[in-house]
């Protein structure tokens, strides 16, 4: 995707329109509409010769690799011209994806570069930009010569009094002249180049902004190869939760109800020993081993529940977020409108975002009361979170915000935060409803 970096807005006495024709980004624009028009045309011939010349020859087996070729050549302006608009227009378009598929050698790489769509992209831009180049370093060069030279007719007046006796011909035929020269005239020539100096950037933005959209759309990766880009990170961020939880699992295991257990086998071990020789010892150790058991039944339970409660898939959303509220520290009130459940697995990423968040109150929030609102919009489930407490909340800095955040974008999922200092605290997710 194409973006457009500029530098943080500074407060400024003198107007923006006022202000344009002496800022360095003017100045950028104009130069690269200027550079635009021999670059494009080399583009161009180099476009064409090649296509005429593979054209023409494809009727041998020549025509193949020089066709390839022109695509090659197209590509390495494209990356040209994307530098150049990064560093004159300020414009940041990614470069597409490599080729994909070429074998390591001539033919695989000749077939690659056909079969790319980008490609073929690069050589259109190399086709159309000319025309459109053409126009804008006339419009904008006329501009700027016109303005600039009416502007300083007032320093320059004298040159044209020296050459034809009465400055610029305003009106002559055979029998009349009519020429700017008087000081009103003249200042008159002066105001109007003034406007249009100032009209000149603003002119010259409206032509790059045609540049600016050619760039993007033909010289960038595709909206294909984007979402390519975009599920291979998520599938990464979903790889990486899924170990993470792997591993929280066999840690709370090891831990918990296994060390648990352990220690119940050993207790049990002893009392069978002790059963024959002191009876009211092995009856105390079996009940302290009751007491384990249940202990290590409870842990086991909120392991489950953890993985997946047996609630949400029996009741559903309201009954899991409810018993999730029960369990707060503060009372939490909750709220669910869903005409029907989503898909079991968009279900499970809304209980586990709100069991996140829940516990981000109960640990950070310091608030006395919460909210939990759920309800449905077109084809997104809307999962909503608010505390009264101290507020402060982001998903930067490492936050465990910033890690739900990443998990919400591997499902295409939105989380957003509203936490002022001193609070209160809003936090909306949005999920795809997938029913």
């Amino acid at each position: 995707m194409a973006t457009d970096y500029v530098s943080r807005p500074r407060s400024h006495r003198v107007p923006a329109v006022l202000r344009a024709p002496f800022e360095p980004r003017a100045w950028r624009e104009f130069g690269y509409v200027l550079l635009s028009l021999p670059i494009s045309i080399v583009v161009f011939v180099c476009a064409i010769f090649t296509v005429s010349l593979g054209a023409g020859l494809l009727v041998t087996f020549l025509g193949i690799p020089v066709l390839a070729a022109g695509l090659a050549l197209a590509r390495g302006f494209g990356a040209m011209e994307r530098a150049r608009a990064r560093l004159l227009l300020g414009l940041d378009v990614p470069s597409p994806r490599p080729l994909r598929g070429a074998k390591p050698s001539l033919m695989g790489w000749v077939g690659a570069l056909l079969k790319s769509g980008v490609s073929w992209r690069h050589l259109l831009y190399g086709l159309l930009h000319m025309p459109w180049a053409i126009f804008a370093f006339a419009v904008s060069l006329m501009f700027w010569t016109y303005g600039l030279a009416a502007l300083t007719y007032p320093l320059c007046h004298w040159a044209f009094n020296s050459s034809n006796g009465g400055g610029i011909q305003f009106y002559g035929d055979g029998e009349h002249q009519v020429y700017l020269d008087s000081p009103p005239e003249i200042a008159l020539v002066s105001a109007i180049g003034l406007l249009v100096v100032i009209v000149c950037p603003w002119v010259t933005r409206a032509l790059v902004s045609v540049d600016r959209l050619m760039v993007a759309g033909l010289l960038g990766p595709s909206a294909l190869d984007s979402r390519v880009t975009e599920l291979e990170s998520d599938r990464g961020v979903v790889v990486d939760t899924a170990a993470a939880d792997l591993r929280r699992i066999e840690r709370d295991l090891h831990d918990g109800a296994q060390a648990r257990l352990v220690a119940l086998a050993m207790d049990l071990g002893l009392a069978k020993e002790k059963l024959a020789e002191d009876p009211d010892a092995a009856a105390r150790m079996v009940d302290e081993a009751h007491g384990e058991v249940k202990v290590a039944l409870q842990e086991l339970r909120d392991l489950a529940r953890g993985i997946h409660p047996a609630v949400l898939t029996d009741r559903g959303l309201d009954a899991a977020l409810s018993a999730v509220a029960s369990r707060c520290t503060v009372p939490v009130g909750v709220e669910v409108d869903l005409p029907s459940r989503p898909a079991p697995a968009i279900e499970g990423i809304a209980y586990f975002t709100v069991s996140e968040l829940l516990q981000n109150v109960s640990k950070h929030a310091r608030a006395t009361r919460a909210s939990i609102d759920v309800w449905r919009t077109e084809d997104r489930l809307m999962l909503q979170v608010s505390d009264d407490g101290r507020g402060g909340a982001s998903v930067g800095g490492g936050s465990g915000l910033a890690g739900l955040a990443e998990r919400l974008d591997a499902v295409d999922g939105v989380l957003v935060v509203h936490s002022p200092a001193g609070g209160p605290t809003t936090i909306t997710a949005e999920l795809p409803w997938r029913g």
